[in-house]
């Protein structure tokens, strides 16, 4: 195959990738994408490789991240496109030299298995690093809506996305064959990739009540479409929020909820250190008479603020120690590594002027719930931290009996970022096992079963709010107990096939 078609088969590849993913959502071609690339790679020279991965990985990453440039413009938008697709430019250099080389030629059956381990090793070295890592856009991720999302109760997301490479390397095999004239060979790849997409339905998930259920309102207050300068409305926000409640507790006066819930950001100035926003918390919470779990910034550290989620009570005050700090702040948004180089790229970095840092686990809340008599404990994830596998996986195993996905998507626009987040959101509640609330502040939010099912959602740039009742749960899953060795093996094996294709002898003088 020429350079020339390999690159073009790759870029069409990436672009059916980014169609697997929300708003499209055509889930179908996760898999076909993955195939694409298998085949755009298969026995190219390393170089060529590298740039066939990248490509496949911009094509996708470019449409897939457009709500970076809504948010920051065009120069940073086109920097993380590119810096993740590195991950794809390295899968395809190694899987280039692996096939070139015959490594598997005894037992071609492995070559689809490399494969796939390769691309999940590569998904999560860029969902650690650099600067903790961006996990967006993982191959798990987009098939929200398949039987494949139901293996993310056995493994988590990296074995989902595991799932869908193979897949994808079991197709290429098969459009092999049938260009060998090796019929039956050819015609079984697709069959075998329909049985095994299926397979999944046959996981346990359950749904049911274990300690009882919990009603909860939630509110998404709404914001003008303003972009950056959100962030300096923060009492039309709090207000916002305050107002989408009373009007809820009016259209239903007798309802008995449990506890309300507020976006990331819901009421930026504390309550707790300014009387206004205070009062106006005070009053939502008053309305249900609830504790209301909301977000807020807390600046008492010296050297920057917290991304925090606090309880505060209809007494008017906040209930001691029940609070979370943001554990995983978002690089170059709220805080600035290497601020004088980034200042080069875009001029907004300087927006972030206190930086966030870090918090220190467990992402736990106990909150007293009155009609169940005890505290009732919550997993706060405060918004990209969805993305990455350890903190709804530590909130679980800590005791949360439901997720609450906090977030702020105001400064995003019209585009697929909360739809995208709200695709993870729907994975954490199947590989936890665990109701799950995401909550913004303009949208989208949404209220998730634990098989990840939407049971209520709002739209963008919508005033919007509800009451739902949902199932609290205790049990583990297997990826819940087992998620973080099982990523652990998936790493190190596809650090074993990078050796192997990295070790080995070219088998072709030009693939030097």
């Amino acid at each position: 195959m020429s350079t020339a078609r390999r690159v073009t088969l790759a870029g069409a590849g990436g672009v059916a990738l980014f169609l697997a993913f929300p708003d499209v959502g055509l889930w179908i071609l996760a898999p076909v994408a993955m195939g694409m690339l298998y085949v755009a790679l298969r026995d190219a020279p390393t170089r060529v490789g590298f740039g066939v991965g990248w490509v496949f990985g911009m094509a996708f990453f470019l449409p897939h991240l457009w709500w970076a440039f809504v948010a920051v413009s065009w120069i940073p938008w086109v920097a993380l496109a590119a810096a993740q697709a590195l991950a794809s430019a390295l899968v395809g250099a190694l899987t280039a030299r692996m096939t070139r080389n015959r490594i598997w030629e005894r037992f071609l059956w492995i070559e689809p298995i490399a494969f796939a381990l390769l691309w999940v090793g590569a998904e999560q070295l860029r969902s650690s690093q650099p600067f903790g890592g961006f996990p967006w856009g993982r191959l798990a991720f987009g098939v929200a809506d398949s039987p494949l999302a139901r293996v993310a109760w056995l493994g988590g997301a990296p074995l989902v996305s595991l799932a869908v490479a193979l897949l994808g390397a079991i197709l290429g095999v098969g459009f092999f064959a049938l260009r060998e004239r090796r019929i039956v060979q050819g015609l079984a790849a697709p069959v075998a990739v329909i049985a095994l997409t299926l397979l999944p339905f046959g996981l346990p998930l359950d749904g049911r009540a274990q300690t009882g259920e919990l009603t909860v309102a939630w509110a998404q207050g709404n914001l003008a479409n303003e972009g950056l300068d959100s962030f300096a409305r923060a009492r039309e926000v709090a207000t916002n929020h305050r107002d989408a409640t009373l009007a809820l507790a009016g259209e239903y006066p007798d309802a008995a909820v449990d506890l309300i819930i507020w976006p990331e950001s819901a009421s930026d100035i504390d309550p707790r250190f300014d009387a206004q926003t205070g009062a106006a918390v005070t009053e939502a919470a008053r309305a249900f008479d609830a504790p209301l779990l909301l977000g807020t910034n807390d600046y008492s550290p010296d050297d920057g603020r917290y991304n925090t989620s606090l309880v505060w009570l209809p007494s008017g005050e906040a209930l001691p120690g029940a609070e979370y700090h943001k554990q995983r702040p978002a690089a170059f948004a709220e805080y600035i590594p290497l601020r004088s180089f980034a200042r080069m790229v875009s001029k907004e970095v300087d927006r972030v002027q206190t930086e966030v840092i870090p918090g220190e686990g467990p992402a736990r809340i106990d909150v007293p719930i009155e009609s169940l008599d005890r505290d009732v404990i919550v997993g706060p994830i405060i918004c990209f931290e969805v993305a990455y596998d350890w903190l709804p996986r530590q909130a679980v195993r800590e005791g949360a009996e439901f997720l609450a996905v906090q977030t702020n998507n105001a400064t995003f626009g019209v585009t697929a970022e909360s739809t995208q987040q709200l695709a993870m959101s729907r994975l954490r509640a199947i590989e936890m096992g665990r109701s799950t609330f995401q909550v913004s502040t303009v949208g989208v939010s949404a209220v998730i079963s634990p098989t990840g099912r939407v049971i209520d959602r709002a739209e963008l740039f919508t005033r919007d709010a509800g009451i739902a009742t949902v199932p609290l749960r205790t049990s583990l899953t297997p990826a819940a107990h087992w998620g973080g060795p099982i990523a652990l093996a998936l790493e190190l094996l596809a650090g074993v096939v990078a050796l192997g294709a990295l070790l080995t002898g070219s088998a072709r003088r030009d693939d030097r």
